[in-house]
């Protein structure tokens, strides 16, 4: 079995989670093509250590809650098997994760034990670090597969606890650039061109996207098609002179955005009372980043107009290029009444972390 082969030379070089690229390094045209909805998961788990301590700090690495949402919802969705019941279209999923311990004798477990030699084990015994391993493309093209394992419950919790951000990032990451494939195929040229003229920054948005507004410093984009199955998307990106680091203070971003917003976005042209707020109700959540070598501040919070008729969520980020002394800030923010906004947000993030604030007209128009 490939598994077998994998994960058994993988173990005795001692690869630990992202120390390089597991598996094959390009596509197979031989295996079918990995499907599965972005941000969708199969963990093939037994179902007894799911409803454990093991399962709850699964749950709480991969069904985090996304921070400054209205309602909960979770950072992925996380479709769980029985190793039993894994059939070939399960195997053709386009994320999957196998979950054991090694001291687990039951039947669901040896499913997946079976899959490591008997040497595999012994170095992951003689070495607790040792809890997992990615495998591209090993039951389909374009398919990630992470093995997460352990001697015994308690040590494999003990490293994702330890490890947490970094499994969460690894998904995030995969399925921004998955999304980003499909998203920027085609993109509108006519915006990037606006943004370019009012703002000296390069932007790539989808082609379905138009323009909404364009003036010197502001230009704002959105999803002009919003129905049941499709969520209403704007973008908006606002540039000023960076004169203090207190700019970047959270209450001052939230400052910024709200003098944008009130001037430039309304839930209802018609009328100026409209106009759209950050949620005081509900906490901002603050992130630190560093963006093409600018300190970027990432904002995840929700929105309502003035007159309260409509509220969503919204991302942001505040990015500071201190060569040519701009403060560019960026936002996608989400009107669904009623439904998931988790999937409108990681195009979002895709859409914006794909902005080039650093473009100068030497470049090329």
């Amino acid at each position: 079995m490939k598994a077998f082969s994998t994960i058994f030379a993988a173990l005795l070089l001692s690869i630990i989670l992202f120390s390089c690229e597991s598996g094959q390094n390009g596509s197979d045209s031989t295996k079918p093509k990995a499907r599965g909805s972005i941000g969708e998961i199969i963990m093939v788990i037994d179902s007894v250590k799911y409803a454990g301590p093991l399962g709850d700090e699964l749950r709480s690495i991969f069904e985090a809650d996304l921070p400054g949402m209205i309602r909960s919802e979770s950072l992925f969705k996380i479709n769980t098997v029985d190793p039993r019941a894994m059939t070939r279209m399960l195997k053709m999923s386009t994320n999957l994760i196998y979950v054991t311990t090694f001291d687990d004798k039951g039947s669901a477990s040896q499913v997946i034990n079976a899959q490591f030699s008997k040497e595999s084990k012994e170095k992951a015994l003689n070495d607790p670090s040792l809890y997992s391993l990615r495998v591209e493309d090993e039951f389909a093209s374009g398919q990630e597969v992470l093995y997460l394992f352990g001697n015994n419950e308690e040590q494999l919790i003990k490293n994702l606890q330890d490890n947490k951000g970094r499994l969460q990032n690894l998904f995030e990451v995969r399925e921004r650039r998955r999304l980003e494939k499909a998203l920027l195929a085609r993109k509108n040229a006519a915006a990037n061109v606006e943004a370019k003229k009012n703002l000296g920054i390069e932007i790539n948005v989808p082609a379905s996207y138009q323009v909404a507004k364009s003036q010197p410093g502001f230009l704002w984009v959105r999803q002009p098609t919003p129905n049941a199955n499709r969520a209403d998307i704007s973008l908006f990106f606002h540039v000023e002179d960076y004169v203090s680091e207190s700019q970047t203070f959270p209450e001052n971003i939230l400052a910024i955005r709200d003098s944008v917003t009130r001037h430039h976005i309304f839930g209802d042209p018609e009328d100026p009372n409209s106009f759209v707020v950050t949620e005081k109700q509900i906490v901002p959540a603050f992130r630190n980043m560093v963006i093409n070598d600018n300190f970027t501040r990432e904002i995840r919070a929700s929105w309502k107009t003035n007159n309260v008729s409509m509220g969503g969520s919204y991302l942001g980020y505040l990015m500071v290029d201190e060569k040519k002394g701009k403060l560019y800030y960026i936002e996608g923010f989400v009107y669904y009444p009623n439904e998931i906004h988790r999937d409108a947000l990681r195009e979002i993030e895709t859409i914006l972390l794909n902005t080039d604030v650093s473009w100068t007209p030497e470049q090329g128009a």
